[in-house]
């Protein structure tokens, strides 16, 4: 085992040719953690890389990053996993790390495949209910920033970035602070994750959507699913990782009358820049060097009303892509690729909603009711205004002055855009929240509000608008054996890296209960 060392170099110096000239027992390194601060870089101070690094000498070795696992073999039926997205795949590799075979339900298509459904949306407006943005092999994560960026403390996060270096990510995905693969790079991984599963014996089922659970006579324990194509599977567990869209599931779970709680989201905007003119604010005289697509994160509460308004999925060098997932509703969502190199920056800006002050609380999916409204009318706006596939947009300086200009800037959007008043999209409180929070966002970034800046609308699907509950154990449902609800969809995680935690616990907890392991 090496020696750990920190240090911070300027962002021109060689980490290499530093830990030569200071170690010169040094035989070999490898980072473990890389940080950018780029704090104060608009007024002039040298942006520095922050480093741990393990160094080893001569007879020296590093610490492996490897897992041992007991292999086991299926008691019962398998499990049976709905979704693939981040929380159900790395649910499944859990499960075949220690020899256990699953049964993956994935309504659409694999990765490679979607991209065709996709881009017809985007082109001309045509839907695939259950190949799009949101839905299909690798989920909604597949056409995002391919952020892996978490807040959660979960001893899981470092195997979840070990394993993507696995399957190919770039080694640097297991040590940078803000990791993030890409959208294109991402799709490669996916199909290497589900290769890898289907070799070791688990089968997947694609294009076959979940239309009911089974249950017990009693109706207090799930034994199975009956899928679309007329076929049912049974199981003793049932992991359900469908995603913050799929509101069939939704629905189909309250009649069942399986526990759920309505859960508080957010609302607002894709925010849209030229890409150098957020570098410029971000890193002043440094802009262009070798830092990159510059990032920012915005946060303010209203004083007045304890709402909240922030940024949300950063996307450097990205795109804003229609989402949506029905025919009559539009929704907003930002990714980038792996280079961050297109020639805009973009991040969600919305504020907190919920049901005590945003919308009814007679019923446990008005929050879903409430996002399908303000979809809709986005639909309703495109339609009146150009053909139903342009987003809704308006310039930031437009909308702050409640007028239109007449013209738009270019986008990066493949859909296209429509000018229009997006204070007939959104609710009147996230129109009020926004506008103050521009001003204040405008000072803390000077030049954030500009006539190249750009608001698409509507965005709605910030996570899920319920949690469908668990025992804090177990994990299962807290109304229903053999049901363990899983992921972002099932209120439990915020992203690819928590959703994929998630899933590692859900499957660690049936293995302990099973068969004794400790998780």
């Amino acid at each position: 085992m090496g020696t750990k060392v920190q240090l911070s170099l300027s962002f021109k110096d060689d980490l290499e040719v530093h830990l030569k000239k200071s170690h010169a027992h040094m035989v070999d390194y490898r980072i473990l953690s890389q940080s950018l601060d780029a704090r104060k870089a608009n007024m002039g101070r040298v942006p520095k890389y922050h480093y741990v690094v393990e160094i080893v000498a001569e007879g020296e070795s590093f610490e492996p990053f490897y897992e041992e696992f007991p292999r086991l073999e299926n008691k019962s039926s398998s499990p049976i996993i709905v979704g693939a997205g981040p929380a159900g795949l790395f649910c499944a590799l859990r499960f075949a790390e220690y020899g256990i075979k699953t049964t993956i339900i994935e309504r659409g298509d694999q990765a490679n495949k979607r991209m065709k459904h996709i881009s017809k949306y985007w082109r001309y407006g045509q839907l695939n209910d259950d190949n799009n943005v949101c839905f299909g092999e690798g989920g909604a994560g597949l056409f995002s920033d391919g952020k892996l960026i978490t807040r959660i403390k979960s001893p899981f996060v470092k195997y979840v970035m070990q394993r993507f270096v696995d399957f190919g990510a770039p080694k640097e995905t297991a040590y940078i602070a803000n990791p993030h693969l890409g959208s294109n790079k991402i799709r490669q991984l996916i199909g290497k994750m589900t290769e890898f599963l289907t070799e070791r014996g688990h089968t997947i089922h694609y294009n076959t959507r979940v239309d009911e659970l089974l249950f017990s006579e009693d109706n207090k324990k799930v034994i199975g699913v009956k899928l679309s194509n007329g076929e049912s599977k049974f199981s003793d567990h049932v992991i359900l990782a469908t995603g913050h869209s799929a509101k069939e599931i939704y629905y189909h779970l309250r009649d069942k009358q399986v526990d759920m709680i309505s859960k508080g989201f957010a609302v607002g905007v894709r925010i849209e820049h030229p890409r150098e003119h957020i570098d410029h604010i971000q890193y002043g005289n440094f802009a262009g060097l070798d830092l990159g697509a510059a990032r920012y994160r915005l946060a303010w509460e209203n004083p007045e009303t304890s709402k909240g308004t922030y940024s949300f999925c950063m996307c450097p060098g990205g795109y804003v892509l229609s989402s949506g997932t029905e025919a009559n509703g539009i929704v907003v969502n930002g990714m980038s690729n792996y280079a961050r190199n297109s020639r805009w920056s973009n991040a969600a800006l919305v504020v907190s909603v919920n049901s005590e002050e945003d919308f009814e609380n007679d019923d446990v999916l008005a929050g879903l009711n409430y996002q399908h409204a303000i979809e809709q009318k986005a639909y309703e706006t495109s339609m009146a205004l150009a053909s139903g596939k342009e987003i809704p947009s308006q310039t930031i300086k437009d909308f702050l002055s409640n007028s239109l200009g007449g013209s738009l800037p270019k986008t990066s959007c493949p859909s296209g855009i429509v000018e229009a008043d997006l204070r007939g999209v959104l609710p009147k409180t996230v129109v009020k929240h926004l506008e103050k929070a521009l001003d204040v966002f405008d000072k803390n970034m000077k030049g954030f509000v500009t006539e190249k800046g750009l608001l698409l609308a509507p965005e709605t699907r910030t996570s899920a608008p319920v949690t469908i509950t668990r025992d804090k154990q177990s994990l299962k449902s807290t109304s229903t054996s053999g049901l363990y609800p899983c992921g972002e969809g099932a209120g439990y995680a915020g992203g690819i890296t928590s959703a994929a935690v998630d899933g590692i616990k859900v499957a660690m907890s049936i293995l302990k209960e099973d068969y004794g392991l400790d998780s």
